[in-house]
């Protein structure tokens, strides 16, 4: 340290302010659906972390691994990977698709204080009581697909490619998403998740890319919740991450 350094030592209390302003920023937790992976987020935690947010994407590849019930696992994973964080670090959840559902059982699960929750192309819990995770019109459909095990194939071979490749801007964020894919247990889909009252007493809002999720946005908007579009399939995340992160981080300042 040179006399300068001496004469004009570091503002420690400027370092704890920044410090304690970083530990108050919402940490973003990114959920994808079980019945995907974790890549499926990426290109949205890369534009996150660029504009200087924290986020983590748990991983819920595991959750269908073993018997039911399968939605604690849900709340396990995600709780297990905010372990290291500061237990009063506030936490802004952003879902995709399936994982919408989840939302009041993690937020239940949680020590960290939830203060936004952010449904993108998102199934919605019910306001109240237990939400199934597929209507029973649809459980018939996937029955037909089950193998005799019980296992479902991978989501995305649930449909034509016609119905993919639109999906995907890039033949390589493509591979590592299908591959990554678990096979899901039929029983995974035949299972109800429960909600607690109470649930949605703090911010919420409602990214949309596109059919049919606009039924859906039109319920959020009902509930009062601000929804933004941002015209896409439904892995839209992977295909512009700079519009969905910019919606995201407005729905979460909102």
């Amino acid at each position: 340290m040179n006399r300068q350094d001496r004469d004009h030592p570091p503002d420690r209390r400027a370092a704890d302010h920044d410090r304690g302003a970083a530990e108050a920023t919402p940490l973003v937790v990114l959920v994808h659906s079980p019945s995907v992976g974790p890549a499926t987020w990426q290109p949205v935690a890369t534009e996150l972390r660029a504009r200087g947010r924290d986020v983590i994407v748990p991983s819920l590849l595991d959750v269908g691994a073993e018997d039911p019930p399968y939605w604690p696992r849900v709340v396990d994973a995600v709780r297990d990977a905010l372990s290291e964080t500061a237990p009063d670090r506030p936490v802004v959840l952003v879902v995709h698709s399936n994982a919408g559902l989840f939302v009041p059982a993690i937020r239940t699960g949680l020590v960290q204080p939830v203060v936004g929750s952010v449904f993108v192309d998102a199934a919605l819990p019910a306001r109240a009581g237990a939400t199934p995770v597929v209507p029973d019109e649809y459980l018939e459909l996937l029955r037909g697909k089950a193998d005799p095990s019980g296992r479902l194939p991978r989501w995305t071979d649930w449909f034509d490619e016609a119905d993919v490749a639109p999906m995907f801007s890039d033949p390589a964020i493509r591979r590592t998403i299908v591959e990554e894919q678990p096979r899901l247990p039929l029983a995974y889909y035949e299972q109800s998740v429960p909600v607690a009252p109470g649930w949605d007493d703090h911010r919420c809002g409602y990214v949309l890319f596109g059919p049919p999720y606009d039924r859906l946005a039109a319920e959020a908007a009902e509930r009062g919740w601000p929804v933004l579009t941002v015209p896409g399939q439904h892995l839209h995340q992977t295909v512009d991450p700079d519009a969905v992160s910019t919606a995201i981080l407005r729905l979460a300042a909102a």
